[in-house]
C-alpha cells in the first residue's frame, strides 16, 4: 500500500498562503513559518502531518500527496478547511 510523508500550512486565505509562499521560495523555513502561521493542529509540529495513506486526507490533498513530485511546496490548495501550502518528504 502506497504511503508518503509529508508537512502543510493551512491558512484562511488564498492571499496569506500567497505571501507565506514567498517567504519560503526566499528560503524561510517550513516548520517556523507552520508554527507560527497555520491553524492545523499540526502547526504544532511544524506542520508535520506524518505517514499518510491514500484517503486519509482530503481529496485535493490527497491528491497532491500522491501525485505531485517531491520535495516541493505545492499550493495555494483550496479545500473546505481553507488554503494549504503541502510538502511531501517521499512517497512509496
Amino acid at each position: 500500500m502506497a504511503k508518503a510523508l509529508a508537512r502543510h500550512i493551512l491558512v484562511k486565505t488564498e492571499a496569506e498562503a500567497e505571501q507565506l509562499k514567498k517567504r519560503l521560495d526566499n528560503g524561510e523555513d517550513f516548520a517556523v513559518l507552520a508554527k507560527k502561521h497555520s491553524i492545523c493542529p499540526s502547526a504544532k509540529r511544524g506542520g508535520d502531518l506524518g505517514e499518510v495513506r491514500p484517503g486519509q486526507m482530503v481529496r485535493v490533498i490527497d491528491q497532491v500527496i500522491f501525485k505531485k513530485p517531491v520535495r516541493v511546496v505545492h499550493g495555494p490548495v483550496k479545500s473546505q478547511f481553507g488554503y494549504h501550502l503541502v510538502q511531501v518528504f517521499f512517497r512509496e
